[in-house]
This record gives structure tokens, sequence and C-alpha cells, in this order.
């Protein structure tokens, strides 16, 4: 039988460490077994009907058809665990491909009404049109460009889902691309239109580095990926480099509050650094806004 660490009654090490897994102790991990409460990692997690179970509450339910009862488990941030950790993320890919299709369907016009747009006299965000920091989000023209970055939602998105939990990860994902928008408008003419879900996948690809860094992950993989992501945006022409920038750093600020505070102050922290990163966007797009009318 494998021996277990000392821990308290939330599952921490007996230093007062973040939670590891019971079989793994090396292993930090935010799920625990619905039946024992134990801290399980996601090689020990066995999915049930509720939550999951850890092997020994498998072994000992299959021999006495016991179920002890049990709180649902948490994910390292504190979001709940879910039967189905990719809905956020599917959800989002669908919106972007609706739009995508309604676009083509719509031509033109409809493209000019979706792009952010900064502008001073004419129809754009300073115009008062806020909604195109959000709409430009979710808008894509080409074939290519929605393809990388659903390909991008997709991989960075589930793992991210599952380890913040549905609200904190669609928070991080609004936010990121908003962040992204707001640099945009910022810096770049205010006749120019941008578009694309790019801001927010730079968002997942910050919040990933951080959450792998926190796990103690070999960290080279999403190394290599951030900087060949990072030549691209700089120097493959028609980007705006400003919306993955913008999306980056608030996404790594975002996931650094989400999944390092400690336990007892976690909320405060999170929803206090969502709030901050939506304040300094909301004062960004307020001072750019003064300064084209």
């Amino acid at each position: 039988m494998d021996q277990q660490p000392p821990e308290d009654q939330d599952g921490s090490a007996a230093a007062g460490g973040p939670p590891t897994c019971y079989r793994h102790p090396g292993r930090e991990t935010g799920i625990r077994c619905t039946r024992c409460e134990r801290p399980i990692c996601t090689d020990c997690m066995i999915e049930a009907s509720v939550g999951f179970h850890c092997p020994e509450c498998v072994r000992e339910g299959a021999g006495t058809g016991r179920r002890p009862a049990a709180r649902r488990p948490r994910t390292l941030s504190g979001g709940r665990v879910t039967a189905d950790p990719r809905l956020v993320t599917k959800v989002l890919i669908g919106i972007n491909l609706a739009v995508f299709v309604a676009v083509l369907a719509g031509g033109r016009p409809l493209l000019e009404d979706l792009l952010l747009f900064g502008l001073a006299g004419g129809e754009g965000v300073a115009e008062g049109q806020w909604y195109r920091l959000v709409t430009s989000m979710f808008l894509h023209q080409e074939v290519l460009h929605i393809a990388f970055n659903m390909l991008g939602l997709w991989w960075l998105g589930g793992p991210l889902e599952a380890a913040l939990g549905r609200v904190r990860y669609l928070a991080l994902y609004m936010l990121s691309g908003l962040a992204g928008s707001a640099l945009t408008y910022w810096i770049t003419d205010p006749a120019q239109g941008t578009l694309g879900a790019s801001g927010a996948v730079f968002g997942l690809l910050g919040a990933t580095a951080v959450l792998m860094r926190r796990m103690n992950y070999d960290m080279r993989p999403v190394i290599v990926l951030l900087v060949v992501n990072l030549i691209f945006t700089f120097t493959w022409g028609g980007i705006a480099w400003q919306a993955h920038v913008g999306g980056l750093v608030a996404g790594a600020l975002i996931a650094i509050a989400m999944v390092h505070p400690p336990q007892e102050r976690r909320n405060l922290v999170q929803y206090g650094a969502c709030a901050l990163v939506l304040a300094v966007v909301v004062m960004a797009v307020l001072i750019r806004t003064a300064a084209l009318t």
C-alpha cells in the first residue's frame, strides 16, 4: 500500500503548502475524491456519477457498496469540477463559428458593423459604440485566421477550463480579449479596423504558462510555443500585435491571481484582479476616446 503524507483537514501538506495527491505527494492538485475528500491528481482520479473518486474508494465501494457523503471537489483555483470540463470552450468555439458564418452571409456591411474601429466623426468606439470592443473578439474574415484561433482555443482552453472552473475561465477569456482590444484601440490608427480572437487566445497562452509553472511542469513546450507565436506576431504583416500583447499580459496577470493566492483570501484576490483589469480597460478606452473627440 502507498504511504500517505500527513495532511490537515483541507488536504494540504502538514507544512501548510498547497494540496498534493495523497498517492503522489510531489504532485499538486486542486481535485479531491468525492468520497473521502483526499486530494488526487489526474492520474489517480476515476470518473464517477458525481465528481471523481480515488482508487481506494473505488475498491472499497465495489466490495461494500457504501457511498459516504462528501462535498463536491474543487479545482486548483477553487472552481467546481464538472462532468464536461470543456463546455465553455465548446460554446466559445461555437459562437466564433456562428459569427463567421453570419459574416459570410451578411457580407461587408455586417463585417464593418462589428469591426474594432476607433474613428472620430464616423462610426466607431470613439462615437460610443463600445460593443465593438467585444464583437471584434468573435469576428474573423479568413478561413485560416479562424482555423488557427479555434485550434489554439481548443488546445489551450480545455485544460485551463478544467483547472480553473467555468466561471473563472470565462472571466479570463473575456478580460484577456478586452485587454487586447483596449490596447489596440489605444495605439493603432483609429481608421484601421481590427478583428479576431487572437487577444483572448494569447491570454490563454499566458495563463497556461502560469499554470504550468504553478504545477511544476516542464516549461519548455509552452516557452517554445510562446516564442514562435511572438515571432509571427511581430514579423508577419497584417497582424495587430497590440491585441496579442494586451491579451497575453492580462491573461498572465489574471492567472497569477487565480492560482497563487492563499485559500482564505482566494476569492478576494481573484475577484479583485479581474475587477482591476476591467477598470484598466475602461480607463484606457475613456482616455483614448477623450483624445480622439
